[in-house]
């Protein structure tokens, strides 16, 4: 095991430093993503100028929920870019090759691949929002709130690559699951910048028990900024939020262990 830990750290290492090399193409591409994310929210900071809140969730409180949400997915394209494009390596038939590896098929595919450009364009976006939001939105920073938040960012990821994980096992039956995963992961993304008490309870619950975005930043904001509208759900869910990564990737990795006994190459 931890063999193939350091394995799979000098792959990263490997795929990250490839993708350096032509420095001014990652940088460019870089400003590229995000900008093209900040533009999103550049429009959601003009339109709380003039509406004043969402729901009750001011300006600040909104990019502190903003900043859960791309710090967490700068982690995960570095870990899971391969499982996120998952489809694409089973219908091209380059998944048979990892098979023929003597080493696990995850550890294979998140060592693979780093998508060094999203990381960066995210991580640098979520990383300014934390710092023009966290010091305004009424948080104690203090040993059990910095805890919490570390928690509740690596839950997000676990969260995360759990459904990227649970995506890429779909593939072994369906062989293209683009479309799903536009559905429930891409879409489920977009409602989770907002609190989600804003929309109806089916997309509440979708969001809550199916791809449970909200506890990657919904409910670990609340914990440390203690919105009115927390009184919409059990106060449980706040205090669950650092450890439901754990839970949903055990039930990842165990379909995933299912799920690729079936596996069929597609003979491409």
């Amino acid at each position: 095991m931890i063999g193939e830990l350091k394995i799979a750290i000098q792959a990263l290492k490997m795929s990250c430093l490839s993708r350096l090399q032509y420095r001014a193409d990652t940088i460019l591409a870089t400003f590229a993503v995000f900008f093209r994310e900040a533009t999103g929210i550049i429009v959601i900071y003009l339109t709380l100028l003039k509406f004043d809140s969402i729901h009750g969730w001011n300006v600040y409180e909104m990019l502190f929920l903003f900043s859960l949400l791309f710090l967490t997915y700068s982690i995960i394209v570095i870990l899971y870019a391969d499982l996120r494009d998952f489809s694409c390596m089973i219908r091209e038939g380059r998944f048979d090759l990892l098979l023929l590896r003597p080493r696990g098929l995850l550890v294979q595919l998140i060592s693979n691949n780093a998508d060094v450009i999203a990381a960066l364009g995210h991580g640098t976006l979520g990383i300014l929002l934390f710092v023009l939001s966290a010091g305004k939105v009424g948080i104690t920073w203090n040993f059990s709130t910095i805890i919490y938040y570390l928690g509740a960012v690596i839950s997000g990821v676990l969260i995360q690559g759990g459904i990227f994980i649970i995506f890429s096992a779909f593939s072994f039956y369906f062989v293209e699951t683009g479309s799903l995963r536009e559905i429930f992961y891409w879409n489920m993304r977009k409602f989770a910048g907002y609190p989600i008490s804003i929309f109806n309870k089916w997309i509440q619950s979708l969001m809550i028990y199916v791809v449970p975005f909200a506890f990657v930043n919904y409910f670990p904001a609340q914990f440390l900024l203690r919105k009115p509208d927390m009184a919409e759900y059990p106060t449980l869910y706040i205090y669950i939020a650092p450890f439901v990564g754990f839970f949903v990737y055990l039930i990842a990795y165990g379909f995933w262990r299912f799920s690729v006994k079936r596996y069929e190459s597609t003979g491409n």
